[in-house]
């Protein structure tokens, strides 16, 4: 195999890992923009950082965990097949 070839899979599973980061991030603030929206009070934003703290915040690092963990795994996959096949 060419290094170029498994440099473009690293680099290809780079990008994606780095698009579904943003898509996490994207439908954090669309939340957040929909909080200002409804309006907000001093009770409405406690509850939601109780929730946040209890139920985003893992949800949210499991998701990132899982992208993180299979582009990284993926990326080992190519090299050693480019170290097998050389």
């Amino acid at each position: 195999m060419n290094i170029w070839l498994i440099i473009a899979i690293i680099a290809i599973l780079c990008v994606i890992g780095l698009i579904a980061t943003l898509l996490v991030i994207k439908q954090e603030e669309s939340k957040m923009k929909q909080y200002e929206e409804d309006g907000d009070t001093a009770q409405n934003e406690l509850k939601r950082s109780l929730e946040y703290e209890s139920q985003s915040i893992s949800s949210n690092v499991k998701s990132l965990s899982w992208i993180y963990i299979i582009a990284i795994s993926l990326s080992f996959i190519a090299f050693a097949l480019y170290l097998y096949m050389r």
